[in-house]
């Protein structure tokens, strides 16, 4: 798998990862992976190269296993062992619970943290980014101790919305004293604008001024008031 038709898989690893060469040992499945000089290589792929082969050693496809050269996808192996042994039914056992019918546990657990999921042998391996991949791994860990999957899956959910939620949100807002609204686009109705304005605010009546609210409340010569029903 790591070698690929052809060396592709191997030949892409090693553009990718810029190392100097891999050795694969048929025999002894072992990866020897040699580096070039200081500089000639980013460090961080010197950290990340060996979680891609183990990704792909351990059933993930190529092409996914390479997102962890991304700066912001992380990689995490659960060995099934550690939580039901390492009798053979026990583990078949509990990879069905992460599988489920079809897959859809799998899928499902997928869809709500945007991660890469690959259950193999007695292990699990998980793609994702420093969001997602703590909930599918908590999600699949509380699985893997017994727990029904309505809850877990319930409970990403909303972990998954309250996500969303807090990435909407607006950490700020600036707000402009003055601002050109429509009337700045025509020639002269800005001052137009202004001087109504004026009068509009100048006409405002003050409600602790007893004058001003005598004249607010009597009619012109021109109303009246007319009691009569419609």
């Amino acid at each position: 798998m790591i070698i690929g038709k052809g060396g592709e898989t191997k030949r892409m690893l090693h553009e990718k990862s810029g190392c100097k060469s891999i050795v694969i040992d048929s025999e002894s499945g072992d990866v020897i992976i040699t580096w070039g000089k200081p500089g000639s290589f980013d460090p961080l792929m010197m950290m990340k190269l060996p979680d891609v082969i183990k990704a792909i050693g351990r059933g993930m496809n190529p092409k996914k296993a390479m997102s962890l050269l991304d700066d912001e996808m992380l990689f995490e192996l659960i060995e099934l062992k550690s939580f039901v042994g390492k009798k053979a039914n026990q583990q078949r056992r509990i990879r069905s619970r992460i599988i489920g019918s079809e897959g859809k546990i799998r899928k499902r657990i997928e869809a709500l943290t945007n991660c890469e999921l690959t259950v193999y042998g007695g292990t699990i391996v998980i793609i994702g980014d420093d969001i997602g991949l703590p909930m599918a791994s908590d999600a699949i860990k509380s699985l893997l101790n017994g727990a029904e999957h309505g809850p877990v899956l319930k409970k990403l959910e909303v972990v998954r919305k309250k996500h969303r939620i807090s990435s909407k949100s607006l950490e700020s807002i600036e707000t402009k004293e003055t601002s050109l609204g429509f009337e700045h686009l025509v020639p002269g109705l800005s001052n137009i604008a202004e001087r109504r304005n004026r009068k509009y605010k100048n006409s405002q009546p003050d409600i602790n001024n007893e004058e001003d609210l005598v004249e607010l409340m009597s009619l012109s010569d021109d109303e009246n008031i007319d009691w009569s029903e419609e």
